[in-house]
């Protein structure tokens, strides 16, 4: 079968959760399906089409640039079978390549924009045009895989018109071999980090999703003998980096051991970051599964989140770490629950061995991609 995978991100251009899970699962795909993955960026690789916005654009609405990507992508799939969509910046490509060349179109929501509003603070009307083609996108689909069931839930609560039946579940994996707890203290020796204290760490970006000022107003109250790291960049908006910059400011002043590496490391660094952290923490306001909890797990380390969307199909309450619900005590509730996991090592340390065996055992990536393979035989023999 001849698979157009097709996404925003692809490496060596990697920033997000979705960004992950397009890597790992074209991976596992190209052993079991003819596959070629058409992403943003400039040339041609061995199976990697790279498309760039039109020139005649720059300076243009995101959104308006993101169309144009979309339709070079969409003229490139003439020869594809089926053609599979990864977040709102690619689902109208699958969606016009559904309609010009009669092929199915898969799509996984990774998010969803009717539960995003404040990236109109990023797209301007921008957000208008997102919100459309993403709901072009899903309710036209032959079949639109969740990565939680949560996720699940919230696209038929935001797209009632959708069938139910097409609407499949298929979590989000990790590979465990690669995220595996690292002891060397090399880069953490680089970055300046204590290895004789105890840290709180935070990897992502700087979005309003994550809920970085909810981390940096609550680690005020955490343990003062915990240092806190925090790899964070690529903000969004200048307004949520010049939030980000003034809260880290004030915390840099009540406590000492603030750490902020604000770009985003290779995943060897990030993993002896993980391996050595006291815990992970969370703190997302909307998150459909949150695969860098799997990354923290499988790496041995206990995590602290928000029991958000599919946050607790993952992190196990108790068991692999602490969830937090997000209600008007979340901030207090969330250095509390850091609190707990810092002042009980051996408590931690269970929970990070649980973690890393329940990432092993249930969200390896060859498992997704045999689902995800089942799902387009199933659709192109409907078809």
């Amino acid at each position: 079968m001849r698979v157009g995978l097709l996404s925003r991100e692809y490496p060596p251009d990697v920033y997000g959760g979705a960004g992950v899970h397009v890597e790992f699962l074209a991976r596992e795909l190209r052993p079991l399906v003819d596959l070629e993955v058409h992403c943003w960026g400039e040339g041609r690789d061995e199976g990697v089409v790279r498309h760039r916005p039109w020139s005649v654009l720059d300076g243009a609405n995101d959104a308006l640039r993101t169309f144009s990507v979309d339709l070079s992508i969409a003229a490139d799939l003439q020869d594809r079978e089926l053609v599979h969509s990864h977040t709102w910046y690619a689902n109208l490509a699958g969606h016009l390549a559904k309609l010009l060349y009669g092929v199915p179109h898969v799509m996984t929501a990774h998010s969803l924009e009717p539960l995003r509003p404040w990236k109109a603070e990023q797209l301007g009307g921008g957000y208008a045009l997102s919100s459309w083609a993403e709901r072009t996108a899903v309710e036209a689909a032959d079949a639109v895989i969740a990565v939680s069931g949560a996720m699940r839930d919230d696209i038929l609560s935001c797209y009632p018109a959708l069938d139910a039946e097409k609407v499949h579940v298929v979590h989000n994996g990790i590979d465990t071999d690669l995220y595996r707890p690292d002891h060397g203290t090399d880069v953490l020796d680089r970055l300046g980090i204590d290895t004789g204290r105890p840290y709180v760490l935070f990897v992502g970006r700087i979005t309003r999703q994550k809920g970085v000022p909810h981390l940096l107003r609550a680690v005020r109250d955490v343990d003062p003998a915990a240092q806190v790291v925090l790899c964070a960049g690529a903000p969004d908006t200048p307004e949520i980096d010049r939030e980000f910059r003034e809260l880290h400011a004030e915390l840099s002043r009540v406590r000492d051991g603030v750490h902020w590496i604000p770009r985003m490391l290779p995943r060897s660094e990030v993993v002896q970051l993980l391996t050595h952290a006291a815990l992970f923490v969370c703190p997302s306001v909307y998150e459909p599964l949150g695969i860098v909890n799997l990354e923290a797990m499988a790496c041995g380390t206990p995590v602290v989140a928000s029991r958000v969307g599919g946050i607790p199909e993952v992190v196990a309450d108790g068991e692999t770490g602490l969830l937090v619900p997000l209600d008007d005590d979340f901030e207090a509730n969330l250095a509390r629950a850091i609190d707990t996991v810092l002042g009980d090592p051996a408590a931690a340390r269970r929970m990070g061995e649980a973690g890393r065996e329940r990432a092993v055992g249930e969200f390896g990536w060859d498992a997704v991609a045999r689902r995800t393979v089942r799902l387009y035989e199933k659709i192109v023999t409907q078809d």
